[in-house]
């Protein structure tokens, strides 16, 4: 399996983080070694200095498709679910000054977290609520709504660059409200009503 990961796709996300509003969908990955393994804790990796949590909603792909068309997209996830882009935000900084990619700070072990997944039938897919809580503390609040792609034209566009597979993960991107962990943090995810996740930062 594969994690597919869509940056950039909230606008008030854009602008916290003064980047420039794209024309299309940036797109990277993420090795199957970042899943955080479920029930285990965070650890701030030793060579980064200032950890974001980025919460996003994620979509399993549920069979094999290639150059799908949006109108058809929505025959090839059932599940939906909500994680946590883990980066080293001065990592990256480093890297896009220089002009390099990202995946230091982006892929490394861990930096994957991958919550509960619930049947798409349980949600208004392109109206769905969801938050990230930080001490009990709403940090993040976001609504695919505010997508500038949505869930359908995601898969659609990523799947003209890489075959889909079942068993793939789409990260669909952040709203704002992104910021630094600390050890002996509590984050919680919540998808409309349901709690997707907890993880505590070591």
């Amino acid at each position: 399996m594969k994690i597919i990961c869509i940056g950039r796709n909230y606008a008030k996300h854009i602008e916290e983080l003064s980047n420039e509003r794209p024309l299309n969908p940036v797109v990277f990955l993420k090795p199957d070694s970042a899943i955080l393994q479920k029930n285990n804790p965070f650890f701030i990796p030793t060579f980064s200095q200032d950890v974001h949590h980025e919460v996003e909603v994620l979509i399993k792909i549920n069979k094999v498709g290639k150059h799908i068309a949006t109108k058809f997209a929505h025959k090839y996830y059932d599940e939906i679910g909500l994680g946590i882009d883990f980066t080293a935000r001065d990592i990256q900084q480093q890297c896009k000054e220089k002009g390099l990619p990202w995946e230091k700070s982006k892929a490394f072990d861990g930096s994957a977290v991958v919550g509960q997944f619930y049947p798409k039938t349980s949600f208004d897919i392109d109206n769905l609520s969801f938050q990230l809580l930080k001490n009990n503390e709403i940090v993040q609040d976001g609504n695919t709504n505010a997508m500038l792609w949505k869930i359908d034209e995601l898969i659609s566009y990523v799947s003209q660059y890489f075959t889909l597979k079942k068993g793939d993960i789409i990260f669909t991107g952040t709203p704002a409200g992104v910021g630094k962990i600390s050890t002996d943090d509590i984050l919680i995810g919540m998808i409309k009503d349901f709690k997707a996740f907890e993880i505590k930062v070591k």
